[in-house]
C-alpha cells in the first residue's frame, strides 16, 4: 500500500539531525585539516599533478566516502533514534 508522509515534528527532526550531522562533522574535520596543510605545502610542477591526479580519482573517492557515510550515517541514525524516540510523522493512505 503506498503511503504519503504528511507531517514531520520538527523539533524530533532538529534534535536528531543536529545530534548526527554533529557527530558525522567530528569523523570529517580532521581530512579537512589534513587536505588544508598537504594543499598549502604542495607547489610547483608537483602540485598541478597531484591536482589532475585528484581530479581523476575523485569519483572514485566521492563513490566511496558516500558508500561509507551511508553505512555510518544509518548505524548512527539507528542508534541516536534508540536514545530520542526517532522522527515522529503523520501518513495518510493514498489509492492505488
Amino acid at each position: 500500500m503506498k503511503k504519503q508522509l504528511t507531517y514531520i515534528a520538527p523539533l524530533k527532526a532538529g534534535i536528531i539531525l543536529g545530534i548526527l550531522y554533529g557527530i558525522i562533522s567530528l569523523i570529517i574535520v580532521p581530512f579537512f585539516l589534513l587536505a588544508a596543510l598537504f594543499g598549502s605545502r604542495a607547489g610547483g610542477a608537483g602540485a598541478a599533478v597531484f591536482g589532475l591526479g585528484f581530479v581523476i580519482m575523485l569519483p572514485v573517492i566521492y563513490a566511496v566516502v558516500g558508500f561509507i557515510g551511508g553505512v555510518i550515517s544509518a548505524f548512527l541514525y539507528n542508534l541516536i533514534a534508540g536514545w530520542t524516540g526517532g522522527f515522529e510523522f503523520e501518513v495518510r493512505d493514498l489509492a492505488p
